[in-house]
């Protein structure tokens, strides 16, 4: 799993790079504050490796909450900036720094 960050000089935005290894999956997503927490938004590509990969335009200075969605079972980012517990969700979110 892998977060990159890519700040635009020009752009008030930071283009983010979600990768997340999971050879056996069939799907995966990124969920979040910046999608409202929507799979179909945040539909990650699946690569040849079995990586599942997608680049999201995310407004900068700000912080996002988000978790990736494996067939339906939500799991956190280990290179996150941070955790963040989660009272709906009885968890920790991962935290995202941009």
């Amino acid at each position: 799993m892998a977060l990159r960050k890519q700040f635009v000089k020009t752009k008030p935005v930071c283009k983010v790079t979600f990768s997340i290894d999971a050879k056996d999956a069939s799907a995966a997503a990124v969920v979040g504050d910046f999608n409202n927490w929507n799979a179909q938004e945040g539909t990650l590509s699946k690569l040849k490796n079995g990586t599942f990969k997608a680049t999201y335009d995310l407004v900068k200075d700000a912080i996002y909450e988000f978790k990736y969605v494996i067939d339906g079972t939500y799991v956190n980012e280990p290179e996150a900036d941070s955790y963040k517990w989660n009272d709906f969700a009885g968890s920790e979110n991962s935290v995202l720094v941009v």
